[in-house]
């Protein structure tokens, strides 16, 4: 069963190649000097951008990952992430107010949660292919979201939870400017853990499993369980961005269990490049910092212009932006082979 991408899917139609295919094919010095840019990257982000931002840019890059590991890598489509997104906000958020736990205590105890609700939604939703699992998950969330609304004596409903504390062993930060160093090494280790995932015989099976289910069964893999083991693991890490989302904003509200959530990881991860993993990474950065910039700048129609934005990658860079790059490189490398 082949490990890329670039084979056939059930449908009978190329799947295209990934663009971490590519990466991983790039000589050693090449890979390692892209891993040193990242983290220079990240460490200088909350220097060249407003604290706030940057935080915001590391939470919605490990929900697009966590989109990513399903869409790009089991071949699932889910509508319904923010579930595990909100409900981990919410607990995270209960946890640090109630308990008064350290914040990253809380944030694993909110992502533990997200991982146990994706047991019984994915059950029932591998079950499923193609739209009709899209559909599934979507009617989950918004069972979820309907959930927390009513359940007012706990969630809050409308008005949310407020004053989520970032506590850390007495350390003060209520600067979004430390907080963001205080949280930058979850998020690295939620990332290392999706790459792990994905460079595992593991994740191999999961890639063969999207390109052809049929042959995978064939060959004896218990097709269901491998999609339900990576829908929870999905789940957990979009819990971890959930849970650093609600302390990064000291608050919970109900935007956090909208179908348009789930739409906009989905966004992200086809701005990024489907099935690169880094690519959700790049997408975040580049839709929070936009959608930043226009609120500042007094432009109200901001969904007309990321909507636009969006199509136009999805029109000129088919496999997005990493991808797109990812596959100008290979060639170029080609050509100087000849």
């Amino acid at each position: 069963m082949t490990s890329t991408v670039d084979t056939a899917t059930d449908a009978g139609r190329p799947a295209p190649r990934s663009g971490l295919v590519a990466v991983t094919r790039a000589p050693a010095w090449l890979r390692y000097a892209l891993l040193a840019v990242g983290l220079l990257v990240a460490f200088w982000l909350p220097n060249g951008l407003y604290p706030a931002v940057a935080v915001d840019i590391l939470c919605w890059a490990l929900f697009a990952v966590a989109v990513d590991l399903l869409l790009g890598f089991t071949g699932l489509m889910s509508f319904g992430h923010a579930a595990f997104w909100g409900a981990s906000a919410y607990v995270t958020g209960l946890t640090a107010i109630h308990l008064g736990l350290p914040f990253p205590a809380a944030v694993l105890a909110g992502a533990l949660a997200a991982a146990l609700l994706a047991v019984p939604i994915g059950y029932l939703a591998v079950k499923r292919t193609g739209i009709y699992f899209a559909m599934v998950t979507l009617a989950f969330a918004q069972l979820v979201y309907y959930v927390a609304n009513e359940w007012r004596s706990v969630t809050r409903g409308e008005n949310g939870l407020q004053g989520v504390p970032r506590e850390l062993f007495g350390l003060d930060l209520t600067d979004d400017y430390y907080f963001y160093y205080a949280i930058l090494p979850i998020v690295l280790l939620g990332l290392a853990a999706a790459w792990r995932i994905v460079h595992s015989p593991f994740g191999r099976v999961l890639v063969g499993i999207r390109d052809n289910p049929a042959r995978a069964r064939a060959l004896g893999y218990p097709v269901h369980r491998y999609k339900l083991t990576a829908f929870v693991l999905s789940g957990f890490i979009a819990g971890l961005g959930g849970g650093l989302f609600a302390v990064g904003h000291r608050f919970v509200s109900l935007d956090v269990l909208h179908w348009t959530t789930s739409g906009k990881a989905v966004i992200v991860v086809v701005l990024g490049g489907i099935g690169t993993l880094w690519g959700g990474v790049l997408g975040a950065g580049i839709l929070v910092r936009l959608e930043d910039w226009l609120s500042f700048s007094g432009f109200e129609a901001i969904g007309l212009v990321t909507g636009g934005i969006f199509v136009l990658v999805v029109l000129v860079f088919r496999r997005g932006i990493w991808g797109s790059a990812a596959a100008l490189a290979t060639r170029w490398s080609a050509s100087r082979r000849r």
